[in-house]
């Protein structure tokens, strides 16, 4: 199974849990895409990034948008040329999202030659071309652009070689080398990357994510962070239920509440307690947390 198909499948289990509510989130959803066919971005504006999470949120629903729309918004972008390695492989998902029918003829060779470009010598992936190592956010990106075209990249297995440079001595992940410190969104990335392609897990690593609950719910993102988040919570509890590590019906209890707090009555989720906007983004964590926390429960 993909690495997006995996994240649906928990994500589509929210609505259960939203209940009424369900129907005011399609709505934000619904008001999140623009008459380009692009989903709208902090600022108002149609962007890629924004648009895979609205095609997923609503796919989270078993609603479509306006497709046709959302083609002609994905031609103006036509074989990806100029687009850096997180708005290249947004281009790819969507263009799975739609299906391969939708897709011009050729395309899928030619974005996968761009994918090609970002990668390192040391097998993984990362946004900097002038970089030389990959980051673990950089290979879950790529990983997940070549299964959302049907394909696994060449060498997969150096994803691991890779990743074994951006280990921590604390059991973790970073997304740099030799640092001394792991962090949370890098290592639940690793995580799943590595369950995914059926490959060994350091067992530790478990226990380094629990650690990382906050006392009033939640995930943060580094050790000692002073508040929990949204993306960090989400990204935990994948990668804890891909460990099948599951948590106490209190702790379940304790973050239920603080995801709570971020969804607003328009709609949509904020990414944190300081966080003022609602984007498709955070709204699509805020469903893959639910989904996860329901299935833990």
């Amino acid at each position: 199974m993909s690495l997006r198909l995996e994240m649906l499948q928990v994500a589509r289990v929210a609505p259960t849990v939203l209940g009424e509510a369900a129907e005011l989130v399609q709505e934000f959803l619904r008001g999140q895409q623009n008459a380009d066919g692009g989903f709208n971005d902090r600022g108002g504006k149609s962007d890629l990034y924004y648009t895979v999470f609205g095609l997923d949120s609503l796919a989270v629903f078993q609603e479509e948008p306006d497709l046709n729309a959302v083609e002609n918004f994905l031609g103006t972008f036509a074989d990806g040329d100029g687009l850096d390695l997180v708005h290249l492989s947004c281009l790819t998902r969507c263009w799975g999202s739609l299906g391969k029918d939708r897709m011009p003829k050729g395309l899928r060779a030619k974005l996968l030659k761009r994918l090609e470009a970002f990668r390192k010598p040391c097998g993984g992936w990362d946004n900097n071309l002038k970089r030389e190592h990959g980051t673990a956010y950089g290979s879950f990106l790529a990983l997940g652009a070549y299964q959302d075209m049907g394909k696994l990249p060449p060498k997969p297995l150096r994803i691991l070689q890779s990743l074994k440079k951006l280990e921590t001595p604390d059991h973790a992940w970073n997304n740099h080398p030799n640092l001394p410190i792991g962090s949370t969104n890098p290592t639940a990335g690793a995580v799943v990357l590595l369950n995914n392609l059926h490959l060994p897990i350091n067992a530790n690593v478990g226990q380094w994510l629990r650690a990382r609950l906050h006392p009033q719910g939640g995930f943060v993102a580094i050790p000692d962070a002073p508040m929990p988040d949204l993306l960090s919570t989400a990204t935990t509890l994948h990668a804890l239920a891909a460990l099948d590590v599951r948590l106490t019906e209190e702790e379940t209890d304790r973050c239920l509440d603080f995801v709570d707090t971020l969804w607003n009555a328009a709609g949509g989720f904020h990414g944190h307690w300081s966080d003022d906007y609602l984007d498709c983004e955070y709204t699509f964590y805020g469903l893959l947390a639910l989904g996860h926390l329901s299935l833990n429960g």
